[in-house]
């Protein structure tokens, strides 16, 4: 991923939804790593969001890294769905697309 970090188009996440994602996230699944990078440049050509308190909000598309121990035994799809579910609001404001890369810390250290 350090590669897409240093991309112009890809950034550090550091916005208002970027700070709720992570906390919300951070409440969920006390990650052992948790990198979260806004893509929404990438996506400028999607019309914008017009639903939710946040309407034309420009923070849609994030790339994460989430590496947990409650991904334990865990099947990817469901790894998936938790992470919806722990984010329901931030779809339902605005929140288009993520790119998930869900691990534990075992899959996390094997791959370091």
């Amino acid at each position: 991923m350090a590669s897409r970090r240093n991309s112009a188009s890809t950034s550090e996440a550091s916005g208002a939804r970027a700070c709720r994602v992570r906390e919300a996230l951070t409440a969920a699944f006390a990650p052992q790593k948790l990198e979260i990078l806004d893509e929404s440049s990438r996506h400028a050509h999607h019309v914008a969001m017009t639903r939710g308190p946040e309407a034309g909000a420009t923070e849609t598309h994030f790339r994460l890294l989430l590496v947990s121990r409650l991904f334990e035994g865990v099947s990817r799809v469901n790894r998936s769905r938790m992470v919806h579910d722990a984010l329901g609001y931030e779809f339902g404001s605005g929140l288009h697309a993520l790119a998930l890369t869900l691990r534990t810390p075992e899959e996390d250290a094997a791959l370091s």
